[in-house]
């Protein structure tokens, strides 16, 4: 199975990069595939459009998770896991791993390929924010 895996260093402290991370109506502010995130529901910009999709986010503090599971109207299922692992008091890695979406095989080569470069500009965004 193929996934897209990236990770940024970011020079601040854990409860800062998990407490915005772990927000979920922060996504929208880098993660630019979500337009809007609110009590659980989310539009999620596609090359098709805007679709309306759950979005139930699973964390655990202890262990610096916060996984996003993704809904689709059609039932199928998308999930993104990540992690934040402090390297020092002041440092964290973020690590984060996006599954394939619900895709047929024969496109999920390109489109992952393509996730990979939007999520490398996402994490710059993100990285960004919290170390403003």
């Amino acid at each position: 199975m193929l996934y897209a895996i990236r990770n940024t260093i970011i020079q601040q402290p854990f409860s800062k990069v998990y407490g915005y991370i772990s927000n979920p109506e922060n996504l929208p502010k880098w993660a630019n595939a979500f337009s809007s995130v609110k009590d659980g529901a989310a539009l999620l910009e596609t090359p098709q459009g805007q679709v309306p999709i759950k979005l139930k986010t699973l964390t655990d503090k202890d262990a610096g998770n916060v996984d996003w599971v993704m809904t689709f109207p059609d039932g199928s299922e998308g999930i993104a896991y990540s992690r934040v692992s402090p390297l020092s008091d002041d440092t964290m890695l973020y690590s984060f791993t996006l599954t394939p979406p619900p895709l047929p095989l024969e496109e999920l080569e390109g489109v992952l390929s393509q996730q990979c470069s939007i999520l490398e500009k996402e994490l710059e965004e993100l990285k960004i924010i919290l170390e403003k």
